[in-house]
């Protein structure tokens, strides 16, 4: 009996010195293949990237014009009168589809399966509308100068957007190679714009007269461009890189853009990408 007790205490011995010797099998977390655990990729770091996209700009031309013709016709009759200048001069929206490309930089922190970051892309296509709009009244009742007045005010607006640039913050969370995530922040946009407003006036003493080819008439334009002029926003979206090998990897992206200022703009875009992390 004392050596079967003996024997067993040296197989105990032997077996736990060659569990000793095994090397730590490399587990991050996760399971690997047969009950094991299988490696999260890491996306900690910095990484650079480029893109290419395709989308639409939605540009709402609807107030384009409205302090342009106020400057134009200040402190006329026709102004005081029948306030020329926030008459609806635009078609509203209009959309227009375009390709873009660009590239991305930024900079990811993990903990666990939780990655943070902040990124800056950019990128550069030709996203632009524009629009043109008449509306002619006549005066109801004669106006402070004894007249009535046919007035007639012709609107042209266009925009182009050349370049977008986004800087935002992101919030992933890793699954296995992939690292779906969302992101928000602020957007800048090069734009150039280009206005025109003509206010034609014909007045007499009565409306037929007015509206006659006897009338008195005068014609105000003016046009203001604005090129290279900054753009001001915000942007959000949702995307997924995905691990190809090593640090490469490939990314899948929506975002949207807004601006506002005297051409309401909002552009949406897909992208596709190709990245590496140092």
């Amino acid at each position: 009996m004392r050596k079967l007790v003996m024997a067993a205490i040296m197989f105990g011995v032997v077996q736990s010195a060659q569990a000793a010797d095994l090397p730590d099998l490399p587990i991050l977390r996760g399971s690997l293949p047969d009950g094991l655990s299988s490696r999260t990729v890491n996306w900690q770091g910095y990484y650079i990237g480029g893109q290419a996209g395709y989308g639409s700009a939605d540009m709402d031309f609807s107030n384009s014009s409205s302090d342009q013709i106020s400057r134009l016709l200040a402190n006329t009759v026709i102004e005081n009168g029948m306030g020329v200048s926030q008459w609806p001069l635009a078609t509203g929206k209009t959309s227009q589809r375009q390709s873009a490309f660009g590239g991305f930089v930024g900079y990811n922190g993990q903990w666990d399966d939780v990655v943070l970051g902040v990124e800056a892309s950019y990128m550069h296509g030709n996203f632009s509308g524009s629009s043109t709009a008449t509306v002619g009244r006549l005066s109801s009742a004669a106006l402070s100068d004894g007249n009535f007045h046919a007035v007639q005010a012709t609107s042209i607006a266009s925009q182009q957007i050349t370049d977008m640039a986004t800087l935002r913050g992101r919030a992933g969370y890793a699954v296995g190679n992939f690292l779906p995530y969302m992101f928000g922040g602020f957007a800048l946009g090069n734009a150039n714009i280009v206005r025109s407003v003509s206010v034609t006036d014909s007045w007499g003493a009565t409306q037929a007269i007015a509206v006659s080819p006897a009338a008195l008439s005068a014609t105000l334009s003016t046009t203001a461009a604005q090129h290279n002029h900054l753009l001001v926003g915000y942007s959000a979206g949702l995307g997924v890189d995905v691990c190809l090998v090593a640090g490469l990897f490939l990314r899948a992206e929506w975002e949207y853009a807004h601006f506002s200022g005297s051409v309401d703009t909002s552009i949406n875009t897909v992208r596709a990408g190709l990245g590496y992390k140092f």
